[in-house]
């Protein structure tokens, strides 16, 4: 560096001291709060800005250079000579905020307030890495204000080389800070943490005993434990003197020395005091289940051997044997505790020691000493943590069955997989090529089969009916299904590539034109003369030619509603008639026709109320006069008398001259009948006069 940047450099670095001085006096406990701004310093740094700015026609790179050389001169000495502890390192966090400052008005290099971040974590421990995320958790909102293309990838690198140092097991809430962190500040739709390229984690290895142990070290292991344990139990049945049975074991159990040529193998679980053939066939065996369980966690780091049919169908017998195991341990667990879901220790648990607790006293087992409150919760908080890695003997194999979270973590990682499968199936392809997929990374070529398909919707049915059992069943397994669903939403945005989720602002001079548009469509409006789909109405107004009725005195004529007279169809249908012997076309004639039928019909219907006696003298409807004639008026009363008597002596003389009629019948009938006996016919006529 040339003199003038040294002397440069000297300035900035006096100036930068001077301001320091200046924030001891506003925060004088040296914390992280509250956070300097440039109204803290009184004008100090425009100073350096005008500094910077009289210099910016000969180079600002290397009046850039110059501040962030006398930045790191300072934040040396300072982390040189105190401790994260002290209250004195809180000068660190003043020239942090300081750097802010100046990287915000374009002073210094924006990233420069990172790269002092990054070396910090890099010079402390832990749980000095702890403190100075502290600072980095109340200024995040301000250190991602400005410039953030520029600090980004500092941030980033950052972030990892402190997640590289965390163990995942012990320090697994500091990591979820240091995530946390980095997921507030880059943006959603930010593609630096996206996995394009599809690459699955292969470098986390399950690592288990594939081949099954010897058997003579598997029975010598198994007589050990018997010995130790039957030494403890004969013991209590000496000083209780109470009779017991012990268990039935080839050899003498009774000294630690085995017999020879005996040997002595007693398995105490859960089926031992069972018959053979007792146990269940669903229910497979430890010890064959164990290569297949673990042999699953190769299939959960990379899912694409499923491509291989042999691999899949192994798969896909683990999986089933694994669930059968499960709900097997499940159903022992609730047959011992009763109705509670809780998970209860098994026979071979409470049987086996460690060996630590037997190296003072081989007879007895040590108790266990009594904790303090503090003990207990550190306790809870160590068995409640998050394990990154299983543990994968044979020895704990059976302990980890018994377990309800290991359970629930194999199966959650069984949905994932499945979820991934369901994703191969022709539906789902489907809908990515309607979507427009262009990733090409995380498109598959290979399609799920039809039994395949079904034997993964079983399976994926049977997970979630057994998570849902036991306490809080259903709330867990909301919660695993909702994170799933939004693994999805996650994997079709990649697959399209990844666009935009986050929108450019809105324009100014839209939102005025929106609002415009608001005010004038709630705006009140004239009312129209004649509104959209209504009839008009004008017809109603009284204004027209004088000597006519016009508007609703015109719908009050007579002539609207009274009845027509039989008289006035007379005319309408005479008229009907010649035109039906003038017409020249039979369209003509027809429509005469018609016309003439209707009005005599409506001509008929009125008569039938009190011209029904006139329609004797109609033919059919060809000559309706005899109906238009106007009906005779009844006669008088005094005429209607003498008709009445007139009837009467008719009716008399109709009877005087019946009865005269009768008489000389009655004669005839004799002269006749002395006529038939003087011709000798007396025989015949008695039934002929009787006839009569």
């Amino acid at each position: 560096m040339s003199s003038a940047g040294i002397s440069s450099v000297h300035a900035f670095t006096d100036s930068l001291k001077g301001l320091l001085d200046r924030s001891r006096q506003v925060k004088p406990d040296g914390g992280i709060e509250p956070a300097l701004v440039s109204a803290s310093f009184s004008g100090d740094v425009e100073n350096i800005a005008k500094k910077i700015n009289l210099g910016r026609s000969v180079n600002t790179q290397d009046h850039y250079a110059a501040l962030e050389t006398a930045c790191r001169n300072i934040f040396y000495n300072l982390l040189a000579s105190t401790s994260i502890q002290d209250k004195s390192f809180g000068q660190i966090w003043n020239l942090l905020d300081l750097v802010t400052i100046l990287s915000d008005v374009q002073l210094c290099e924006p990233g420069l307030v990172f790269w002092l971040v990054e070396e910090l974590l890099d010079s402390q421990t832990i749980d000095g890495c702890k403190v100075v995320f502290d600072y980095l958790d109340s200024r995040r909102e301000r250190l991602i204000a400005k410039h953030f293309k520029q600090k980004q990838l500092i941030i980033l690198r950052a972030c990892n080389e402190l997640l590289r140092r965390l163990s995942r097991a012990e320090d697994t809430v500091f990591c979820g800070r240091v995530f946390i962190f980095m997921f507030q500040s880059f943006p959603l739709g930010d593609r630096s943490s996206v996995n394009l390229r599809g690459e699955y984690h292969t470098e986390n290895v399950t690592v288990f005993d594939k081949a099954p142990p010897p058997k003579e070290v598997a029975e010598s292991e198994g007589a050990m434990e018997v010995d130790q344990e039957h030494s403890a139990i004969k013991q209590q049945e000496d000083s209780t003197e109470e009779p017991s049975t012990a268990p039935q074991v080839q050899g003498d159990t009774s000294s630690s020395q085995p017999v020879e040529g005996v040997t002595k193998s007693v398995k105490f679980d859960a089926q031992a005091d069972k018959p053979k053939g007792a146990e269940s066939e669903s229910e497979p065996d430890p010890e064959t289940l164990y290569p297949l369980f673990w042999s699953l966690q190769d299939t959960f780091s990379q899912p694409i051997r499923l491509f291989d049919s042999q691999i899949f169908s192994s798969f896909k017998s683990g999986l089933d044997l694994t669930l059968r195991k499960f709900k097997a341990v499940q159903q022992h667990q609730q047959s011992r505790s009763g109705t509670s879901n809780l998970p209860s220790p098994s026979p071979s648990q409470s049987l086996k020691r460690k060996r630590s607790n037997l190296e003072n006293d081989p007879q007895q087992p040590q108790k266990r000493p009594r904790l303090d409150p503090d003990q207990q919760q550190q306790q809870h908080r160590l068995a409640t943590s998050f394990n990154p890695r299983y543990l994968t003997s044979r020895d704990l194999f059976s302990l980890e069955l018994s377990d309800p979270t290991f359970r629930r973590h194999i199966l959650v990682q069984a949905l994932i997989l499945i979820d991934f499968l369901l994703s191969l199936t022709p539906r789902a392809k489907r809908k990515l090529e309607d979507k427009k997929a262009s990733n090409k990374s995380v498109l598959y070529g290979y399609t799920l089969a039809d039994d395949d398909i079904k034997w993964v919707t079983a399976t994926r049915s049977e997970i979630a009916t057994y998570l849902q059992q036991g306490q809080e069943g259903k709330f867990y397994y909301r919660m695993v299904d909702t994170v799933l669903s939004r693994d999805k939403n996650w994997v079709h945005w990649k697959a399209v590539g990844c666009p935009l989720i986050s929108q450019s602002p809105i324009p100014p001079a839209s939102i005025l034109e929106s609002q415009k548009g608001a005010a004038k469509a709630c705006a009140p409006r004239r009312i129209r003369p004649t509104p959209l789909g209504s009839l008009d109405l004008s017809f109603l107004s009284n204004t027209g030619d004088e000597g006519q009725a016009q508007g609703l005195e015109a719908l009050k004529r007579p002539e609207r509603y009274a009845l027509p007279k039989v008289e006035d169809y007379k005319a309408p249908i005479m008229e009907d008639e010649f035109d039906i012997e003038r017409a020249k076309t039979e369209e003509e004639k027809e429509a005469a026709g018609t016309a003439k039928a209707s009005k005599m019909w409506r001509a008929l219907r009125l008569a039938s109320k009190n011209r029904m006696n006139m329609f004797d003298k109609i033919e059919d409807g060809k000559d309706l006069g005899a109906l238009f004639d106007p009906p005779q008026p009844p006669p008088p009363l005094a005429k209607m008398a003498e008709i009445d008597s007139n009837t009467d002596q008719k009716g008399d003389e109709m009877e005087a001259k019946g009865g005269q009629e009768e008489a000389e019948g009655k004669e005839v009938m004799k002269e006749d009948v002395n006529g038939v006996k003087d011709l000798g016919m007396e025989e015949i006529m008695p039934t002929a006069v009787e006839a009569t």
